[in-house]
């Protein structure tokens, strides 16, 4: 019996030396796509390290991480604009309402504490940093001043609002506060009615005190006037002012009380 041949059923190498470079290939543009990333204009990256924030934020741009165990998580950094309608109490406990406009942006150096501490998202710095932040300062400036105040000195209550919500969130260090505006004051229209009559009386009350100040001044300028006025003085301004007409001039500065005065183109 004639054993048959053996058959070469070792692989082609050459055809395994490909195929083993594709897959290099493949994995390398896998690993690639993975660890390079980019930042869009406006935002930061948060990058953590199986889960824990590693590193500073990452700027806009083409950025690095290790493939599958960094993870990048996007933080917007530019000015948000938020209304937040209110409603509160002043000093004479009369409830008024308005809208306070935030404009505020988180700092790109905080947003991983930020993520680590307080937010997953950029949409929950708001309700979870500036809303609280936001409606406290309200409350504690407007329990400061009575209705008539608010009303009449809406603007310097404003940046008061504004600095007080600046000096909230300064404590924490998250996010900047770029403006405040406050908008739609809403009060009962009783109260709005008396409002304007102690205007108008402010207003009367103003212009008497000025008119006062103003005989006071007066009152004063002929005061020193008059203790200038001696017997020359009167005499030199009755000649300067003389016509020459006149038939009676006064007596001479110096004379005796009760002298005769000086007779002009008469007899003595």
């Amino acid at each position: 019996m004639t054993t048959p041949p053996f058959r070469n059923i070792t692989p082609n190498g050459s055809g395994n030396a490909a195929t083993l470079l594709v897959a290099l290939s493949l994995t390398g543009f896998v690993l690639l796509t993975q660890a390079l990333f980019i930042v869009p204009a406006g935002q930061v990256g948060v990058v953590t390290t199986l889960g824990k924030v590693s590193g500073g934020s990452r700027r806009p741009g083409l950025n690095f991480k290790i493939p599958f165990v960094q993870a990048v998580f996007p933080f917007d950094v530019r000015t948000q604009v938020r209304p937040e309608k209110f409603a509160t109490l002043t000093k004479d406990l009369q409830v008024i309402e308005a809208t306070a406009t935030v404009k505020y942006a988180v700092r790109p150096t905080e947003a991983g504490r930020v993520y680590s501490t307080i937010a997953y998202s950029d949409r929950e710095v708001y309700p979870r940093i500036i809303q609280p932040s936001l409606l406290k300062a309200l409350k504690s400036v407007f329990s400061q001043y009575e209705l008539v105040t608010i009303a009449s000195k809406w603007s310097d209550i404003s940046e008061l609002v504004e600095r007080t919500v600046a000096e909230e969130l300064d404590k924490f260090d998250y996010v900047d506060v770029r403006g405040l505006d406050l908008t739609g004051l809403e009060i009962a229209e009783e109260y709005r009615a008396a409002i304007e009559q102690k205007q108008i009386a402010e207003q009367q009350l103003l212009r008497a005190q000025t008119e006062v100040k103003i005989a006071e001044q007066e009152a004063k300028r002929y005061e020193t006037l008059t203790r200038s006025l001696d017997d020359q003085v009167l005499f030199k301004l009755f000649l300067d002012k003389w016509d020459g007409k006149t038939q009676v001039v006064p007596a001479l500065p110096g004379s005796k009380a009760g002298m005769t005065p000086v007779i002009v183109g008469g007899n003595k």
